[in-house]
């Protein structure tokens, strides 16, 4: 059904850009570095709504709120928790498991990546890091 508003332009098209806009996959990034969240809205933000947050603590509280999003972006060394303790709680938590979680972190340690991908997270990207990669590799993630 279209509708015609008062000064007559087609409401269905406002309506398909609002659906267009709900139907966007939701990325939530856990950094406590902003300009990291700043790159990766640049290059994202077009095909994904975006969340940030600074530290894992405001992510869970965010998560407890009802919130869920399509894909977690997660560094490493972070203050009042670190990545790996989030990855742990999020990949043991029944309600959230499932949420596929790319590491993105400065860690060049073997060991760490390792055990981060034994841990849960479906991918690991060493910062600095190349926002287009980024961008493929969540697809890959999400398909």
């Amino acid at each position: 059904m279209i509708r015609i508003d008062n000064d007559h332009t087609l409401v269905a098209e406002r309506m398909n850009k609002t659906m267009e806009r709900k139907t966007k996959r939701q990325l939530l990034i856990i950094d406590d570095k902003i300009a990291i969240a700043k790159i990766i809205s640049v290059y994202l933000s077009a095909e994904y709504d975006i969340t940030y947050f600074n530290t894992p603590v405001k992510a869970i509280e965010w998560l407890f709120n009802g919130n869920r999003p399509d894909l977690i972006i997660l560094d490493i060394r972070m203050p009042e928790m670190n990545g790996d303790e989030f990855l742990s709680y999020l990949k043991k938590n029944g309600l959230y498991k499932d949420i596929p979680v790319v590491v993105l972190s400065g860690e060049e340690s073997s060991d760490i990546r390792i055990k981060m991908l034994e841990v849960g997270a479906d991918d690991f990207i060493l910062k600095p890091f190349n926002p287009m990669e980024l961008k493929i590799r969540i697809k890959k993630v999400l398909r």
